[in-house]
This record gives C-alpha cells, sequence and structure tokens, in this order.
C-alpha cells in the first residue's frame, strides 16, 4: 500500500512541502505519478533483478528508457565494477542516459568507483551501493570516509544510504557531500510503526 504511486505521490508532496530539494523514485509508475504532483527534480530508477548478475539498479536500456518516458531529469544506474546484464561499461551507461537528454546519476559502493565513474561522464556520483557489494559487505555507514576523495574528482557528489539523523546530514556535507538522499529515516512508515510498537509491553490474551 505504502508503494502504491498515489501515496509515494503524497509522501514526495509532504517531502518537498518541508523544504525536500528533490527527490529519488524507484518504478515507472511511481515517477509518473510524482512527476505529475511536484515541480522539483527527480531521481528515477527502476529495480529489476536479471538472472546471473547482481546489478538491479536501473541496469539495461529498458529500464533507462522506463525511467525517461516516466518524466525524471536524472537517471540513476549501478556503476559498481560488477559485470552488468547490459554488458555497458559506465562510460556507455552514461552515453546512452545522455542520448535520451538525461543527466546520468552513477551509484557507488567505493570511492574508486567514484573517481572512475566520474571520469566515465557521470555529472553526480554517490555512495548508494556501499555495503551491498561483496567488497563493502559490512561497511559502517553512513559512508562519510568516502565523500572527501569523491569530491576530488569534480562530480557533483551525493551521500545516500544509513542517513540517519540530522547530525548524518551535517557530518555529509563537512565531508564534501553536495546534496545528500535520505530515504528509511523518514519514509518508511513500516519500519517506524514497527520499531514503536515492538518497544512496548506486549499486551495479554
Amino acid at each position: 500500500m505504502l508503494n502504491a504511486p498515489e501515496t509515494v505521490a503524497l509522501f514526495a508532496r509532504c517531502a518537498v512541502a518541508n523544504g525536500a530539494a528533490g527527490v529519488r523514485i524507484e518504478g515507472g509508475a511511481r515517477i509518473a505519478a510524482v512527476r505529475a504532483a511536484v515541480d522539483v527534480p527527480i531521481v528515477g530508477l527502476v529495480k529489476r533483478a536479471y538472472p546471473g548478475f547482481a546489478p538491479y539498479i536501473t541496469p539495461t536500456a529498458s529500464e533507462l528508457d522506463e525511467v525517461a518516458a516516466a518524466g525524471a531529469e536524472i537517471i540513476a544506474f549501478d556503476a559498481t565494477a560488477r559485470p552488468q546484464p547490459s554488458g555497458r561499461d559506465v562510460t556507455a551507461t552514461v552515453a546512452a542516459v545522455a542520448a535520451l537528454g538525461r543527466t546520468a546519476m552513477a551509484d557507488c559502493s567505493t570511492a574508486d568507483e567514484m573517481v572512475r565513474a566520474a571520469a566515465a561522464g557521470a555529472t553526480i556520483v554517490a555512495t548508494t551501493l556501499c555495503g551491498y557489494t561483496d567488497e563493502t559487505r559490512g561497511a559502517r555507514l553512513p559512508a562519510i570516509d568516502l565523500l572527501p576523495r569523491a569530491r576530488s574528482s569534480g562530480a557533483f557528489v551525493i551521500a545516500e544510504g544509513g542517513l540517519g539523523s540530522p547530525e548524518d546530514v551535517r557530518r555529509a556535507f563537512a565531508a564534501g557531500a553536495d546534496a545528500v538522499v535520505v530515504g528509511t529515516a523518514i519514509s518508511n512508515l513500516d519500519a517506524l510503526v514497527r520499531a514503536f510498537a515492538q518497544a512496548a509491553p506486549r499486551r495479554r490474551a
């Protein structure tokens, strides 16, 4: 229910009304609903798994087209060093995004990947996938330590993943982030309700 396009659009309107400069939205239908609801930039992506491949964030041309058609200005994609189901490298994916008239956002897991993505032409690099690859499994989040080197790449740097408090946001900006994406901490109502419910004594039958 919380993932329904109309619900996501309402969340987006609330976020923008309270100061969000942009929103990151998954799925074509949800992106389209949010595009009709707000006028801030949308970072769009489609999560789709392909057998035999680990990357699932906008991994092929089909997903790139879906995001662009739905109205997102920015397309996020997996820019890790892992084999891609499309067979494309980061340079080719950035070129495909540009051909759609959109801005490429490289979701990375390490500082090296962020620097390489910037060199490949990505306008935006992000820490999104730190902790989600074999190389970074168990990494402490938010990945503030990646930001200073990423900053040196010349790309627009976004801290994303594990930001759970305003203090995390302040630390990210101090370390060199140009922007931050805050997700679960403010949008996962299911998790928030469960956390409070689990902290309460259980009722007796």
